[in-house]
């Protein structure tokens, strides 16, 4: 069963006289169960959300148009997932903004975008890492979990902790000081290592539905918190590796991180319940198994909601592109080059060039006839590059956000609860 160990936080501290003396203070730390071997049983109702969640996915993977011809789109549902991955934790960054600063790495890879489009633009790659190792690695190990938690943390400050387990305690709320009076102390550092492990095989094992599964390892992996900084943006890299790896997603994920920003309050207090200190198969721990999970599928359902309106909007912007362009013959530069804006939606004429696999002139003047239609708008990115951007492929995925910050799902209904960028006019 869970184990609540008892720990001591020794400081030093200066008196009035400037004498030092020490201070012993005592705190718990939660140790839970291990997953292997463990038997997880649901109620009626919170397998009807698991099966519904599983059906939305496969269902949208079925019948998805837009999606189905591009990747394009999962790139931008990708950027929106990993930013409000990190929006959880407090980072925010503007869409076009986003877009922008990966835009100008892309043209020079040694420049370094600010802080903030640094960090976001980090989680984007774990994201990609995390989707590429559920494709080519058989198993996850605890290297994988490594590797995904140094792409994380690269380009923050503590990429000195990038990629490595905590050596110290860690603890959630409370000071920042000290563990004492903490919301929640994850294990000690000593007992990371083996619970990592007993994680990665769970990963590994497929006895229970992929969305339980990703439910639970999530709700394990947080518990553990086994990394310094990043530990959200990692667990939740490893839903998609989950998802993609039992090949409910195969191609790519719906932004589930959407809406856990949004229920961020119901979020924490959920994910709290799947810290039971009762026996693992005690009803208390069962139930509270059984409320995570439950909440996490339907978050799922929800996010392919969302999903999908995002591709019925993009496909409606891609035909308005096309009467407005008309004729547009089958296989042309303009005809390719619309179907690849929702990959990129920021892009410069030489990357015009090699997505349409045309020349330099073929390519710009397919951008220069979308240019004149408003379609596309020339900006500026680094410090002299020319690029241009689809504004209402941008206002769609700002759309998106908005809509999912709402709980209604509705912004003229309910307002959003977490900080989103402002529609652009």
């Amino acid at each position: 069963m869970p184990r609540i160990v008892p720990r001591q936080w020794v400081t030093n501290e200066e008196g009035i006289t400037g004498k030092i003396r020490t201070r012993t203070r005592e705190y718990s730390a939660y140790v839970p169960d291990p997953l292997m071997g463990r038997q997880f049983s649901f109620t009626g109702e919170c397998a009807a959300h698991i099966a519904e969640a599983e059906t939305a996915i496969r269902s949208l993977h079925s019948n998805a148009v837009v999606l189905d011809r591009t990747d394009g789109l999962a790139r931008l549902l990708l950027r929106a997932e990993a930013q409000a991955s990190s929006r959880i934790e407090g980072v925010v960054i503007a869409a076009h903004k986003l877009l922008r600063a990966e835009a100008a790495r892309d043209l020079d890879p040694s420049g370094v975008p600010d802080d903030l489009a640094g960090e976001v633009l980090a989680n984007i790659d774990a994201m990609d890492l995390a989707m590429e190792l559920a494709d080519c690695e058989q198993t996850v190990t605890i290297e994988t979990l490594l590797r995904i938690h140094e792409r994380v943390l690269q380009a923050s400050d503590l990429r000195e902790h990038a990629g490595k387990m905590r050596v110290g305690q860690s603890w959630i709320g409370g000071s920042s000081y000290n563990p004492c009076d903490a919301a929640f102390v994850p294990p000690p550092p000593d007992e990371v290592p083996a619970l990592l492990e007993d994680l990665a095989a769970f990963c590994n094992d497929t006895s229970l539905p992929a969305v339980a599964q990703a439910a639970i390892a999530h709700a394990q992996f947080e518990t553990i918190h086994p990394f310094v900084d990043g530990n959200g943006r990692t667990g939740r890299a490893i839903i998609h590796v989950l998802l993609r790896r039992r090949g409910l997603a195969p191609s790519w994920c719906p932004p589930v991180s959407l809406v856990l920003a949004t229920m961020k309050d119901d979020y924490i207090r959920v994910l709290d319940d799947f810290h039971s200190e009762a026996p693992p198969d005690s009803p208390e721990a069962v139930a509270g198994v059984d409320r995570w999970v439950s909440f996490f599928a339907q978050a799922c359902t929800r996010s392919v909601d969302d999903a999908m309106l995002f591709e019925d909007r993009v496909g409606a912007i891609q035909a308005d592109w096309r009467e407005r362009l008309a004729p547009v013959r089958r296989g042309s530069s303009v005809d390719l080059l619309i179907e690849a804006l929702p990959r990129t939606a920021i892009l410069t004429v030489n990357q015009a060039a090699r997505i349409l696999d045309r020349s330099f002139t073929a390519a710009n003047a397919a951008v220069q006839e979308l240019v004149k239609a408003k379609v596309l708008k020339q900006v500026s990115i680094g410090k002299r590059n020319r690029a241009f951007e689809s504004p209402e492929v941008i206002a769609a995925f700002t759309q998106l956000e908005r809509r999912l910050a709402s709980p209604s799902g509705d912004t003229h209904t309910a307002a959003p609860v977490r900080p989103v960028p402002w529609k652009r006019k």
